[in-house]
């Protein structure tokens, strides 16, 4: 019998009963080779066809050049520029053996929809269903990824430890005069300033300092009496009645003084500067006539000034009373000066959802002045180490927020978690892990979506698992 005959009869053969039916035939010699080599050209579909000159032309279906040529097959086992077809073989063999020592649970659909099925089958667009083994799954919710997918995903991980988690509020404002620290000079009564002292608007004065020489009937005839008392000896609560008098009229203590040790009214007194200060505000002149309440200065002191801010509605729940703060003024740049929150402001700005802040800065050597602009950094934060991940840990749908527990062996579980503040790139967890675990900070949305499926398809899993009713217009009954 011819070669040609023999391949034509094998084939022949092969194709009325199958290749399986050979195994224990009594053949010629010769067929046994060609029928394995007919065996394996049938079961190797080629994976695609290509231009038989190796221009990168390809079709997936058989096809023709355009001078009559067919297109050559290239099977699944062809050689690749990394792996040699040996290679590829041994590899889908040991896989192969790895999968059929496993226990098949169910397959999933390839597209990731929650649908499975207990025995292998088909999509609607011919993709096969891909097989979940026991022991890809768990029960406590985690997943298992292979160190090759751990390694492509570049998937890292950092323990849970404990830190200071500190951040800065920035926010522009005005320095102010501190309100407590102002003060006007003024008469209690109707009299004439005989004479103003060379001071004006803008000079720095000290308290018990000169202002003014102020004359008044009502004042000499307070001293007047207060002087007879003193002359008739008299003592108890008529003396001091008639000091009082002089003391009800704001009459400087010195002056008073003055009048005890020399006896004598004087024409005018000396009105003297309340406390240390600038002069914001002069409206006494030489001779003027001046009524009771009369404003005649107006003093500030600048030691301690106020520095007022606006903060965001969504910072106001970090800020407290006493919490430190930084003020850079923009005329001095190279300076900055500390200060504290005193008071927060009750209500809300409601055209910027801002709330005022005052914060009380000290100002020894008087540079920061009224209307200066100033930038606030106000640290805040946690007062001492607590627990903290890198804010890449934290996957927050809106609604909830989760973490990845690396658990070691390529396994990964959810964890919900409470968080706490922010900063510095670091946020507290107040509820759902422990210190010393292990968090995913790389790549933990892709485990997250794998995750996810793993679950939405378990729970589908387990309805399956339940006698149902075929749906309507289903094309099959599900068990």
């Amino acid at each position: 019998m011819s070669r040609n005959r023999l391949i034509g009869t094998a084939a022949a053969i092969l194709a009325a009963a199958g290749v399986a039916l050979f195994a224990g035939s009594n053949l010629p010699p010769d067929i046994g080779p060609l029928l394995s080599a007919a065996g394996a050209a049938d079961t190797s579909a080629p994976l695609y066809y290509q231009d038989p000159d190796g221009k990168p032309l390809y079709s997936p279906t058989p096809k023709k050049t355009e001078d009559g040529r067919d297109y050559v097959a290239v099977p699944a086992t062809a050689d690749t520029p990394d792996q040699p077809a040996t290679m590829n073989a041994a590899k889908n063999s040991a896989k192969a053996q790895s999968d059929r020592d496993r226990k098949v649970k169910y397959y999933r659909n390839p597209m990731g929809l929650p649908d499975t099925s207990p025995v292998p089958k088909k999509d609607s667009m011919g993709m096969d269903y891909i097989p979940v083994y026991e022991g890809d799954d768990s029960d406590d919710g985690s997943i298992k990824l292979s160190p090759g997918k751990i390694q492509r995903t570049g998937v890292k991980s950092e323990p849970v430890v404990r830190r200071l988690v500190k951040s800065l509020i920035r926010a522009p404002g005005t320095v102010q005069e501190d309100e407590r620290r102002v003060s006007v000079v003024a008469l209690r009564f109707e009299g004439f300033v005989e004479s103003v002292a060379n001071v004006t608007t803008g000079d720095h004065v000290h308290k018990g300092q000169p202002l003014m020489n102020v004359y008044s009937p009502a004042l000499s005839s307070a001293a007047a009496e207060y002087l007879s008392a003193i002359n008739a000896g008299a003592t108890g609560m008529e003396l001091k009645g008639a000091r009082r008098r002089l003391e009800n009229l704001a009459t400087p203590e010195p002056a008073i003084r003055e009048l005890e040790r020399n006896r004598e009214i004087l024409l005018s007194i000396p009105w003297l500067a309340p406390q240390d200060g600038e002069i914001l505000e002069r409206n006494a002149v030489n001779g003027m006539r001046a009524g009771p309440g009369d404003v005649l200065f107006r003093i500030a002191d600048h030691r301690l000034v106020w520095v007022l801010i606006d903060v965001a509605e969504r910072d106001l729940a970090q800020v407290a009373i006493g919490t430190k703060v930084t003020v850079r003024p923009r005329a001095l740049a190279s300076q900055s000066f500390g200060g504290t929150v005193a008071l927060i402001y009750p209500h809300l700005n409601a055209a910027t959802r801002t709330a005022r802040i005052r914060i009380e800065v000290p100002n020894p050597d008087e540079l920061l002045r009224p209307e200066m602009y100033v930038d606030a950094e106000i640290e805040v934060g946690t007062p001492g180490p607590v627990l903290a991940v890198p804010e890449s840990a934290v996957l927050d749908s809106g609604s909830r927020q989760a973490v990845l527990v690396d658990k070691g062996e390529g396994r990964f579980e959810p964890r919900e978690v409470k968080l706490g503040r922010r900063g510095g790139g670091f946020v507290e967890v107040a509820q759902g892990v422990s210190e010393g675990e292990a968090v995913v900070t790389s790549a933990n949305f892709l485990i997250d979506a794998e995750s996810n499926l793993k679950a939405a398809l378990k729970g589908f899993s387990e309805a399956n698992e339940k006698p149902a009713e075929p749906a309507a217009g289903s094309m099959e009954a599900r068990p």
